[in-house]
């Protein structure tokens, strides 16, 4: 799919990643960029139409999908991490709010495009996932299920929508550095470096995007997951309870 001439809509494009995909979006000469947020004034890039939206909103995004029949790109990027646990979470408030946002939200946002897309010659559609589609870290496990379900989504909806001729991309990466990812010290690939691989992959027709050297290692990993990944989170987790009841 060819981007110049195109017209996209990214969700979540006030502030991070969803910001750097719209820039390179216009960059590369998209007809019209929509960027969607819950409050609409903090979609400030040049060149992007902003727009409110709430994913997790059924009204919502069925309004924005008539109001942007013209789109020929999907770009699904809000989401929502709250750093939860499975068993000592307090409560399952922030497992619930992350399956609503990155799931069920981005399931949405697919059923009310596809149709657009068809009408529009096909298209693509981007789900913005996770190197925790792959594995389960209980620093962020309730998140990490979420993303895995938003992987099997992506997988189901390229098979659903193949008939149409709808590229159905499924990007996955480690720590961006972006607010989400503001407390955590580690290694961060840069917003705009995923953009770039995101709109590559776009025009290039591929499925899917590993975008640093953790998310490539993991992926690679997933045949002997339990000698290669999970080991050294056991231990790390278990190091980190050490003396707790």
């Amino acid at each position: 799919m060819k981007i110049e001439g195109s017209v996209a809509l990214v969700t979540g494009a006030g502030r991070g990643l969803g910001r750097a995909d719209a820039r390179e979006l216009v960059r590369r000469g998209a007809a019209t960029v929509y960027g969607t947020a819950r409050h609409p004034d903090q979609v400030t890039e040049p060149g992007v139409t902003p727009l409110a939206l709430d994913i997790t909103d059924p009204g919502q995004v069925t309004r924005v999908a008539e109001q942007c029949a013209d789109v020929s790109l999907l770009v699904n990027n809000a989401g929502v991490m709250k750093a939860s646990t499975f068993i000592n979470a307090p409560d399952l408030d922030a497992a619930r709010q992350e399956m609503d946002t990155n799931y069920f939200g981005t399931l949405s946002m697919c059923r009310a495009f596809a149709p657009v897309l068809a009408a529009n010659g096909g298209g693509a559609i981007v789900n913005m996932l996770s190197v925790t589609s792959f594995y389960t870290n209980p620093l962020n496990a309730s998140y990490g299920a979420s993303k895995a379900a938003g992987w099997s989504l992506t997988n189901g909806i390229r098979t659903e929508l193949h008939h149409q001729g709808t590229l159905v991309v499924a990007v996955h990466a480690g720590f961006i550095d972006t607010d989400m990812a503001a407390l955590v010290d580690a290694p961060k690939i840069s917003p705009q470096s995923v953009a770039q691989q995101i709109c590559d992959a776009i025009e290039a027709g591929q499925v899917e995007v590993l975008a640093d050297d953790r998310t490539k290692f993991v992926k690679a990993s997933l045949p002997r997951d339990h000698e290669l990944i999970y080991p050294p989170i056991e231990e790390f987790w278990d190091a980190a309870l050490k003396g707790t009841p």
